[in-house]
């Protein structure tokens, strides 16, 4: 397990955009944290690493937004906030993307977690301090 506490949400950005450099599709990362832990934070970095350029907001009310990256592949950012129910899994087509070969970055994987495969990346985000947080990956 790595461990790591920033101090500001510009270096959460840095660490993701660094860690975001080692990953190579398919991949599925499962964010796990409070509402203002600093998950969507972390997946703008983690998206600037992949060399997305756009600006990354969370899809709370489309639940996916998808980005395209070089070499034809793809990157998903997942927020599972509002998800309601089984059925609304169906609906928004997070079966589909999770069989592709992309990155896909979940907020509340916790709504679906038998859905999704073992292999997975953890990461949890813990608010300590105003601006500190305290970032775990396994």
């Amino acid at each position: 397990m790595k461990q790591l506490i920033t101090d500001s949400p510009e270096r959460t950005k840095e660490f993701s955009k660094n860690f975001a450099k080692d990953l190579k599709p398919p991949k599925i990362l499962a964010l796990y944290g409070n509402l203002g832990s600093g998950k969507t934070t972390f997946i703008q970095g983690l998206a600037a690493g992949l060399g997305i350029k756009k600006r990354i907001l969370s899809p709370t009310f489309v639940f996916i937004r998808r980005y395209d990256l070089s070499g034809g592949l793809k990157f998903y950012h997942v927020d599972l906030y509002r998800l309601d129910s089984e059925r609304d899994v169906e609906a928004i087509g997070l079966k589909e993307i999770l069989e592709e070969k992309a990155i896909i970055a979940i907020e509340w994987p916790e709504k679906v977690e038998k859905l999704l495969p073992e292999d997975l990346i953890k990461i949890k985000l813990e608010t300590i301090g105003e601006s500190k947080r305290k970032i775990q990956i396994s």
